[in-house]
């Protein structure tokens, strides 16, 4: 079965979209000790707002600093927090597991998306880095990571239920940009402009897919 929640079955349990295997499927990932692991950047207010709210739910505590970034554990999941941009921490994943000695099985970046439209938007696509002033390098692209369907329809799901739509326009983005790393990569993003990337309820709503 395909991944999609993160921690849904502590807080939204009720919903279909949260399956009775997924504890059981946290668990051996755990016992395998291999982690998702998802990246925020202080700098970005579409960033910090999504994993402040994830943060804010029950049962994370702090975990092991990698090159004095901060990061926070919960069960199989790790968030870390930076001060930089996030298309150019590159090799995250890596670096994780260098540190921990912990397998990174996924990564997910919280970030900004902006469109000359400045439509509000809530968006997901995974990523390559052929354009090198957004990050990455040429001819190069990460493994998207398989919880990109899946999160792209329970996030539309979530954002008719939080009545976000039609405002926000929900959508698939096409790769186009970094950083690098080599395991199943996705990004989730809040559009199109400063108004919007501060919007809590948007925040929520990613982190409720989470």
């Amino acid at each position: 079965m395909i991944k999609i929640g993160l921690l849904c079955h502590r807080r939204i349990s009720s919903t279909k979209h949260c399956f009775s295997n997924i504890f059981h499927q946290d668990l051996l990932r755990c016992g395998r000790g291999m982690v998702t692991l998802i990246v925020a950047t202080t700098i970005d207010p579409a960033s910090i707002g999504p994993a402040s709210a994830l943060l804010a739910m029950p049962g994370w505590h702090p975990g092991p600093p990698i090159q004095d970034v901060p990061s926070f554990v919960n069960r199989d999941v790790r968030l870390l927090k930076h001060d930089s941009s996030i298309v150019r921490e590159d090799h995250l994943d890596t670096r994780w597991e260098e540190t921990t000695g912990e397998t990174v099985d996924e990564i997910i970046f919280l970030s900004k998306h902006t469109a000359a439209s400045k439509r509000p938007a809530l968006t997901v696509h995974p990523i390559e880095g052929d354009q090198l002033p957004v990050g990455g390098k040429p001819a190069w692209a990460a493994p998207p990571n398989p919880r990109i369907g899946p999160w792209f329809r329970l996030l539309k799901t979530i954002a008719d239920s939080q009545n976000l739509t039609p405002e926000f326009e929900v959508t698939l983005e096409a790769t186009h940009h970094g950083p690098v790393t080599n395991a199943p990569t996705m990004f989730v993003e809040i559009g199109s402009t400063e108004e919007y990337w501060k919007r809590q309820d948007a925040a929520q709503a990613i982190a409720l897919v989470g």
